[in-house]
């Protein structure tokens, strides 16, 4: 899209995040300030480091040349605030200064303790919290107290507050307001010098790399400076490091030119689903039993067969019970059939009427008394 050329090597360059097309760009090269790219028409402009570069706060030339390099140059780091209002620059004296991305005017000084060299710089993707790293090895995170749009308002009160000292006092004044020391991170066993330090995509984490030679080592801590992991690459000096927007990846650049991307390694665990699974590191050989998922076993079906079976099942005799559950409408009682001796009726005649009524209550016998 855009390809601008630099007189010095660049170290870092980020682009304007204000802007949806992105023609602004931030670079901090190696041996100058750092500067205000246009990638559209190629001009640059230097932004101050100190006080004593633009004199009474007046804004240095904005000229398309960049300084040869002959006068001393101190060096500086710088990054956008969340909107590209503000550029935030750190130098060799241990000091933030805030300029306005527009004017390039020094609204405000914030003096880092110590006054040691500032390495890295660098905002949060929320814009909440500033994170910078020190010569001293302490990596600090400051609480942005400016609005995350505009803020002039806010820096210029700060300025009439201070109206009767000197120029340096009321933008350390300035500044004082717009910073606060919220956490700091070291290692206070091996005093090791980081690298860059940057935060995560939510800011809840942040991560710095060992500035050990022939150490690839990522420190992660949570924001309560609780050091939460230790990633050990391999024997290479790392040379920087940058944190995913929204994953958790992590990439980081080996002094061989190799990137390593870091991610968690993510185990299913089914047992939150279902308390009663249980899970296999490895496979295991398992044998079936035979009642494994049978309701009813087979050895008591055989059993339950093996007492009926010899067993004589009698279907003539009438058990006695209640007649309200009985399949038929005629009593169990006697059944008595009444011939007058009128009616000329044989033996064999009655005999033949006895068992047509007996069979039909399921006695198949009759004596020639009944």
């Amino acid at each position: 899209m855009a390809r601008t050329v630099l007189q010095q090597t660049p170290l870092h360059a980020c682009l304007h995040p204000g802007l949806s097309n992105p023609s602004i760009c931030l670079a901090c090269p190696l041996s100058s300030a750092p500067m205000i790219v246009d990638l559209l028409t190629a001009t640059t402009i230097v932004l101050p480091v100190s006080l004593s570069d633009i004199g009474n706060g007046a804004a240095p030339p904005s000229g398309n040349k960049i300084p040869d390099g002959s006068a001393p140059f101190s060096p500086a780091i710088a990054c956008f605030s969340k909107y590209g209002d503000w550029v935030y620059v750190g130098n060799s004296k241990g000091e933030i200064l805030i300029i306005d991305s527009v004017s390039i005017k020094i609204r405000g000084i914030f003096s880092i303790p110590g006054s040691a060299l500032i390495k890295n710089i660098a905002f949060s993707r929320s814009g909440q919290y500033l994170l910078t790293n020190s010569n001293d090895r302490i990596i600090r995170i400051y609480e942005n107290l400016l609005p995350l749009k505009g803020g002039h308002e806010v820096l210029d009160r700060a300025n009439q507050e201070a109206i009767e000292q000197d120029e340096v006092q009321r933008l350390k004044h300035a500044g004082s307001g717009a910073l606060a020391l919220f956490r700091e991170f070291q290692d206070l066993i091996t005093k090791v010098h980081w690298k860059a330090p940057y935060f995560s995509g939510d800011g809840e984490w942040v991560a710095g790399g060992s500035a050990s030679k022939g150490e690839h080592k990522i420190y992660i801590w949570d924001m309560d400076r609780r050091l939460a992991k230790i990633l050990e690459g391999p024997k290479e000096t790392l040379l920087d490091l940058a944190w995913h927007p929204v994953k958790p990846i992590i990439a980081s650049v080996s002094m061989t030119g190799i990137v390593y991307l870091w991610a968690k390694d993510c185990t299913e665990n089914w047992s939150a689903f279902a308390p009663d699974f249980r899970e296999l590191e490895e496979n295991e050989e398992y044998v079936e039993q035979e009642v494994g998922f049978d309701l009813v076993p087979e050895t008591e079906k055989v059993k339950e067969l093996d007492i009926y079976e010899d067993r004589d099942i009698d279907i003539v005799t009438v058990e006695e019970g209640d007649s309200a559950l009985s399949d038929s409408d005629m009593s169990q009682e006697e059944i008595l059939l009444e011939v007058s001796s009128e009616d000329k009726m044989s033996q064999q005649q009655m005999r033949e009427i006895m068992y047509s009524l007996r069979f039909e209550e399921g006695v198949d016998s009759c004596d020639n008394n009944s």
